[in-house]
């Protein structure tokens, strides 16, 4: 390759909980350079998610780092021409991209959702995916269905 890969950024771990996670998915939330509003939503999400959840003996990040592990899609299909005739081929994920799909998936799928603040949404997208329902947990499952009817072409994994 011509060019060489760009620096890795180090982010900063978080003010509330120091998780370096919690800074990545504020990242993702966040719209037009509003890091502070991104923060603010998130906290309350949390927030939120230990009010819903007080009968449960877990911490609200525990329940938010086991919420985006039950969304994080293990291989997903590339398109690849070979012939004249499009292939759907799976392929596995980067670590990176599994954790980096599976925390826009979640704020995607939690945008779409009906509620009054998007702290509303983001908890009880929360929620769903720790229960394993919800958009996102849903993409995740249609990601490996694909991956699974295009076995047959995984020789062509490049």
């Amino acid at each position: 390759m011509r060019k060489t890969k760009p620096k890795k950024r180090i982010l900063l771990p978080d003010p509330k909980f120091g998780e370096i996670e919690v800074t990545r998915f504020v990242n993702n939330l966040m719209l037009q350079g509003k890091k502070s509003i991104a923060y603010s939503i998130f906290y309350d999400a949390i927030d939120i998610v230990g009010e819903k959840m007080k009968s449960s003996d877990q911490a609200p990040l525990d329940i938010w780092k086991k919420a985006l592990e039950n969304v994080t899609p293990q291989i997903e299909v590339k398109s690849r021409r070979i012939g004249g005739a499009n292939f759907q081929v799976p392929t596995e994920l980067r670590p990176e991209r599994k954790v980096s799909l599976s925390m826009k998936n979640m704020i995607s799928f939690a945008r779409k959702r009906s509620g009054r603040s998007m702290a509303e949404k983001l908890a009880a997208e929360i929620l769903a995916a720790y229960n394993n329902e919800g958009g996102a947990f849903k993409r995740k499952e249609d990601m490996h269905r694909m991956a699974e009817a295009n076995k047959a072409f995984a020789h062509f994994r490049f």
